[in-house]
């Protein structure tokens, strides 16, 4: 069962059918419907029935159905299988089992599909673990700019808290004053920030992906886990932007 990009071509009676990989189609122009020869048995037309998605090999794979290979090259060695353990088989003991089978026992290599998926996951972090830091660099920069800026702000606006405590503001109702005040421009940098953070996905995602590697895939949006870090952000933002106005409210009128 290949991950299939669009609709697939039914075989037809007489003729070789074939799967490419995405990079197939950019790097040489394999197309659904067209054909392609391949060198086996001296050359052999194959019809590309249909494209998959094949994040192992970004320089491009045909795939075949197992019998057809064999009647075109007479080659009955298989180097790769995959097997689907039944319920209750206990995998060292099928592992076993089946190297009992070999004379050399160093020649089976089992990977099962847990442990490469951890793999596949423990590269992909180390791999992107600096955009972990610059995230976090980046919010500390943001937070920092906040309290700058508001600190700025809260300065030059010293006789304006002054009049408003002669009105009969309070210390608190100064703070959450200028604590608001955070509050909307921080919604609005939370909101612009998100939006820009989603076109560079989809740049990534849509352009430099297929570009790079000649493979695409679904975007996904990690709705839970932005709304959190927007929600931490904005609460940071407003704790920011009340203790930079303690200073101010604190001060005699």
């Amino acid at each position: 069962a290949l991950p299939l990009v669009g609709t697939a071509l039914p075989p037809r009676a007489g003729e070789t059918g074939v799967w490419v990989s995405e990079a197939m189609v950019d790097l040489y122009g394999a197309r659904v419907g067209g054909t392609l020869v391949l060198p086996l048995a001296g050359g052999t037309t194959v019809r590309v029935l249909g494209v998959w998605r094949d994040y192992a090999r970004q320089f491009g794979s045909i795939v075949m159905d197992a019998a057809d290979y064999r009647r075109i090259t007479g080659d009955e060695r298989v180097n790769d299988l995959a097997l689907w353990l039944a319920p209750g088989a206990e995998m060292t003991a099928v592992q076993a089992r089946l190297r009992a089978l070999l004379p050399d026992p160093a020649m089976l290599e089992f990977a099962a599909t847990g442990e490469l998926r951890v793999m596949s996951l423990r590269i992909f972090d180390r791999s992107f673990a600096v955009t972990y830091y610059l995230q976090a660099v980046a919010i500390g920069i943001g937070l920092v700019g906040i309290a700058a800026s508001l600190s700025a702000q809260v300065l030059a606006r010293r006789k304006e808290f002054g009049l408003l405590a002669h009105l009969g503001l309070t210390r608190g109702q100064v703070i959450a004053l200028v604590a608001g005040e955070g509050a909307a421009w921080l919604a609005a940098g939370v909101l612009v920030g998100l939006a820009l953070g989603m076109a560079v996905s989809a740049v990534l995602v849509f352009v430099v992906n297929p570009q790079s590697f000649h493979w695409t895939m679904e975007l996904v949006v990690p709705v839970a886990r932005l709304a959190a870090l927007a929600a931490a952000v904005f609460a940071a933002g407003i704790a920011t932007a009340a203790f930079s106005a303690r200073s101010a409210a604190g001060r005699s009128a």
